[in-house]
């Protein structure tokens, strides 16, 4: 029987929003099976074969899938270029049966893999964006890549520097003793404290039963992956990760108050990622300023991917 609820309506009206802007869907085999992407993408022959429009590739934050995530962005961006929207690994319909513990070095890997297999030969260099636990996947794979591949980058309310006190005080914060209570909710209780720690001006009420059915529709997937994936996170292990700053220009996005990766942090990273990289805050927004304010948010993200030309003057 089919699902009854408000959630399965979000996403299929979420769904609808990515068609309209003319992405398709596709589920792209990795590593010789052994790993599926499920991504929106620009349909094969778009622009005419021409390659006239930039690709950009959106990487989503951990909760849920990429639709939920960037429906604000689809719309606008897909005019000036051609979109790549995967979910990350045990996320939607993206998996591996790898058996090593995953980290967003690993996603970034994929990333990677399913660029070269959507993306035509002969196209110019992309650009990555990431959102939070995306942003963290977006560094590693402008890192992994290299400015010959990928030409700019978008790091949006995604703490580069997190360590363990970091960690520890959003558990403060959560109310909680574990990140995964935090970021996986398992109950309508620990659904609306997320909410109010991911928005800066979240609805004043939502009904038990909402906050019910997006746990159940949102968070009882893939449960015991996600949790691997957050102890696979590598960055504040000083054996695992070192953040060096990237050769290629680089913004970072951050809402004013972010209360998962406060504000301050924002600063820290910009100065880390070295002088190709600049900071633009979002007012009156929180961690999901392109939910929040997706005009200024797209704006800014236009505004540096499509820097209009020097005048010779």
């Amino acid at each position: 029987m089919p699902t009854l609820g408000i959630a399965p309506l979000l996403d299929a009206y979420f769904r609808r929003r990515f068609a309209a802007a003319g992405l398709v869907e596709a589920s792209v085999p990795l590593d010789g099976g052994a790993t599926t992407v499920h991504c929106w993408r620009f349909p094969p022959g778009a622009d005419g074969g021409t390659n006239a429009r930039p690709v950009l590739v959106l990487l989503h934050g951990f909760g849920p899938p990429a639709t939920w995530q960037w429906r604000r962005q689809v719309g606008p961006l897909s005019r000036r270029f051609r979109l790549v929207v995967p979910d990350l690994l045990f996320f939607g319909g993206s998996s591996t049966s790898s058996a090593a513990r995953v980290s967003e070095a690993h996603q970034a890997e994929a990333v990677a893999k399913l660029v070269a297999a959507v993306v035509p030969p002969g196209t110019a260099r992309v650009s990555v964006a990431g959102t939070s636990y995306g942003g963290f996947v977006a560094y590693h794979a402008a890192r992994l890549l290299g400015p010959g591949a990928v030409e700019r980058v978008v790091i949006a309310s995604s703490d580069l520097l997190k360590a363990d006190a970091d960690d520890r005080a959003l558990l403060r914060r959560g109310g909680a003793e574990r990140v995964e209570d935090v970021m996986l909710p398992r109950s309508p209780d620990r659904m609306r404290r997320l909410l109010q720690l991911a928005y800066h001006r979240p609805r004043r009420f939502t009904p038990g039963f909402v906050l019910r059915d997006l746990v159940q529709y949102l968070y009882s997937d893939k449960v015991e992956e996600k949790k691997e994936l957050i102890k696979g996170i590598t960055l504040g292990n000083k054996d695992k990760f070192q953040l060096t700053p990237l050769a290629q220009e680089v913004l970072v996005l951050w809402g004013e108050h972010d209360q998962i990766f406060p504000i301050e942090k924002a600063f820290e990273v910009a100065r880390k990622l070295g002088p190709n990289a600049r900071l633009e805050v979002l007012k009156d927004t929180g961690h999901m300023p392109q939910e929040e304010d997706p005009k200024r948010f797209n704006e800014a993200i236009l505004n540096f991917l499509l820097p209009a030309p020097k005048s010779s003057l």
